[in-house]
This record gives structure tokens, sequence and C-alpha cells, in this order.
């Protein structure tokens, strides 16, 4: 594991890939600007009532802004997962044919599944959101339960987007993302350091790709 996180930190720093990683800030940043204007209302309706049972106002006030900011940043987070999970298979191509040139591409992502697999894991991860959100304020734990959330988001659009390319199997791919949970909790590392953000999905993505076809090389 810890050749694979070097070659892909080495991936991640290389121009095709920052082009990309700009691409989609853009697209996330205009998008989450959009739906936290439309949604506003509704988002802020949100948090107040989560901060409702916090008797000292004072108290309620900092709870309500933070809680905001938070909102506000994982919906950018969803963003960016969303259009890597969309955007990224010519770039995993291109890498592959870098590093594994004999490999064959087998198939092809199909959008709308990619699309499927994406909504679904974003629908998990904002119902476990809503339903852990007191905890995130915990000290500790807090991070824990982010990280595992941010996992959730990455694991299978991961899985299904880098794995279609290779495998037809279903169960060949089942098998062989047995450690795509791990992976998915080091690319969601990225999501606490604000700019490097914008690397989590494409890096684990990466990640899983060098996972994938090491012993192939």
């Amino acid at each position: 594991m810890k050749q694979i996180a070097a070659k892909s930190l080495q991936d991640i720093l290389s121009p095709s890939v920052l082009f990309f990683v700009a691409k989609i800030a853009l697209l996330s940043l205009a998008s989450t600007l959009i739906l936290s204007w439309l949604f506003w209302d509704l988002l802020f309706g949100l948090t107040t009532l989560y901060a409702s049972w916090i008797p000292w106002e004072w108290l309620t006030a900092a709870v309500t802004s933070l809680a905001s900011l938070l909102i506000g940043y994982t919906l950018f987070i969803l963003m960016v997962s969303l259009f890597t999970a969309l955007m990224s298979e010519k770039l995993l191509i291109a890498l592959t044919k870098k590093h594994y040139p004999a490999t064959p591409i087998t198939g092809s992502a199909d959008i709308m599944t990619s699309l499927l697999v994406t909504v679904k894991s974003s629908a998990l991860f904002l119902l476990l959101f809503i339903l852990l959100f007191p905890l995130l304020f915990i000290p500790f734990i807090g991070q824990i339960v982010m990280l595992y959330l941010w996992s959730i988001l990455l694991k299978d659009p991961t899985v299904y987007d880098v794995g279609s390319l290779f495998i037809t199997d279903k169960n060949m791919l089942k098998t062989k993302s047995r450690r795509s949970t791990l992976i998915a909790m080091i690319g969601s590392l990225f999501n606490y350091i604000p700019i490097l953000n914008l690397f989590a999905p494409v890096f684990a993505q990466i990640l899983f790709l060098h996972h994938l076809l090491k012993s192939k090389k």
C-alpha cells in the first residue's frame, strides 16, 4: 500500500491531473454557490433546528454559524465527488497507458450507471450526515465520524468508475475491491484540508487504479 500511495501522490502532481482538478474546482464552486442560493433557507432551517436544543443563546448562535459553514463545505465536497465520478474516465485511461501499457481497456463506465451509483452514495451520505450531525461537534469522535461518512461518498463510485474499465465480472470486481473502504478513507483524508479536498475523489480513484492493476504490470 505504501508503494501504491507514493505512486498515486506522484500522479496527482502531474499536469494532466492538476488541469482536471482545476476544471472540477470551477464546476463544483459554481454548483455549490447556485445550490446554496436556491436552498439556503432550508439549510439554515436545518442547522437552527439542530442547534435549538442548546440552552444558551450565545452558544446556539455560534453552533448555527459553524454548522452552516460545515453544511456548505459538505455540499462543495459532494459536488467535487459527483463531477469527478462523471468526468474522470479519460484521465484514468491516460494514467493506465502511462503506467500499465500492456493492460487492455476492456470496458467503459456507463454514464447513467455512474450517476446512479454516485447519487445513491450521496443519498446514503446525506442521510447519515443528518442523523449523526450532533456527533460532529464532539472532539475526536466527530472527526472519525466525518472521515467514515466521506469514505461512503467515495467508495462505491470509485469501485465502479475504475473497475468498469478493466473488469466485466461483478464477482471478480467484488473480490478485487475488498480494500476499497481503506482506499476511500485514505482519499478522504484530503477533505480535512481546503484546496487539497479537491483531490480527494481523484486520489481515491488513482489509488484504486494502482491497487487493481499492480499485479498485471
